[in-house]
């Protein structure tokens, strides 16, 4: 029994406090597309023939416990071998199982039908980053997590999406019907939106699919669903439903940014231009790992303020960049960077936290450099 009045008090600041938190569900939510409704409507049906051999099975049970208890003068039954209680109990269960197994086959058909597609995006996972690629359309980037360094690390108060926000979200149109074509590069994650009723594995040298047909704009995030590793709680999903037109516009301006991409490759840089931009890829891409200001996380992630790498020959960072150190945590850069991002990272990492090398690293070496490797 609650005596103490402190427990009591205790209730009843949890139900006055109930209202400023978020609404509490114990269901599935019903999603967004015509798979997760079907998926939540099998739930539904199924949870309710849980319900009734509930109440059918204890109903039974409490009734002959009660009725036929022992206080009342009943004599236990002596029978066995019932033909007609055994064809009941085989027969009753199968029946059931079939009326359940008809709209879980059809869910299931449905849900992996991915033919007809009218856009195809393959989608890779690396530690701990989505890539994106339209196939067929020339467009193709990183999605990488947003939440500053400073809500992780608890320095700020963490916001409405902590840990579901990123830099640049998969943008699908609204009432078409995409085809994922889901893959890895280096450990097997799980791509995995709720309100699409999508999840499937990326497991290196496998592509698994999987399709959606969102019609209603908005925007809707999930998680990998896999343990992938260190940063596996650091790696979200957002994707951004625009309608047909909007989505027209931004898969035009993403080609225009491409092009202009390639174009800056034969800029003539400077180090200040380098560095500026190598310091936001920094904090994007490696600053995880190697920590904002270098000082890293030994002896996994070894520390770029001093490094022997970093202040020795370029041409060694360069490697080390763009292949990688197998055996490692350092994952390749060389197909994840563009040419221009990858000679600002290191030019930025050879001139900060008191490096001071002075010297560059430009978007043309990072060609010829790329060149020589195939």
């Amino acid at each position: 029994m609650l005596r103490h009045p402190h427990t009591w008090m205790g209730f009843l600041l949890l139900f006055a406090l109930g209202p400023a938190h978020a609404a509490w569900t114990v269901n599935m939510t019903q999603g967004a597309t015509e798979v997760s409704h079907s998926v939540f409507d099998l739930h539904m049906t199924i949870f309710w023939i849980c319900v009734v051999i509930g109440i059918v099975v204890f109903g039974a049970m409490f009734w002959s416990m009660i009725v036929h208890r022992r206080s009342t003068g009943q004599q236990p039954a002596h029978f066995h071998e019932s033909t007609l209680v055994e064809i009941l109990w085989t027969v009753v269960p199968f029946l059931i199982l079939v009326v359940m197994a008809v709209p879980a086959t059809r869910t299931l058909i449905h849900m992996y039908d991915t033919s007809e597609p009218e856009l195809d995006v393959q989608v890779t996972g690396y530690q701990w980053k989505w890539q994106y690629k339209y196939l067929g359309q020339d467009v193709e980037f990183f999605s990488n997590l947003a939440t500053p360094q400073e809500q992780i690390h608890n320095k700020d108060p963490k916001d409405e999406h902590y840990l579901l926000e990123v830099d640049n979200p998969l943008v699908l149109p609204a009432g078409v019907k995409v085809r994922f074509l889901v893959t890895s590069s280096d450990v097997i994650h799980s791509w995995w939106v709720p309100a699409f009723a999508v999840k499937r594995d990326a497991i290196p040298g496998f592509v698994n699919e999987a399709w959606t047909k969102v019609d209603q704009p908005g925007v809707y995030r999930g998680q990998c669903a896999e343990l992938c590793g260190k940063d596996h709680g650091f790696m979200p999903i957002v994707v951004d439903v625009k309608s047909k037109p909007d989505f027209d516009k931004w898969l035009a301006a993403r080609k225009e940014e491409a092009a202009k991409l390639k174009e800056l490759t034969s800029k003539e840089w400077t180090k200040e231009e380098l560095v500026a931009r190598g310091d936001k890829v920094y904090h994007t891409v490696c600053a995880a790992c190697h920590q904002p200001e270098g000082q890293g996380m030994p002896p996994m992630f070894p520390a770029l303020k001093g490094s022997k790498t970093v202040t020795g020959p370029k041409e060694g960072h360069l490697e080390t960049v763009f292949n990688g150190r197998p055996g490692t945590a350092m994952a390749a850069f060389g197909k994840q960077l563009s040419e221009v991002d990858i000679a600002a990272v290191i030019t930025f990492e050879r001139n900060a936290w008191g490096n001071n090398d002075g010297d560059m690293v430009t978007p043309q070496e990072v060609v010829a450099y790329k060149q020589k490797q195939k």
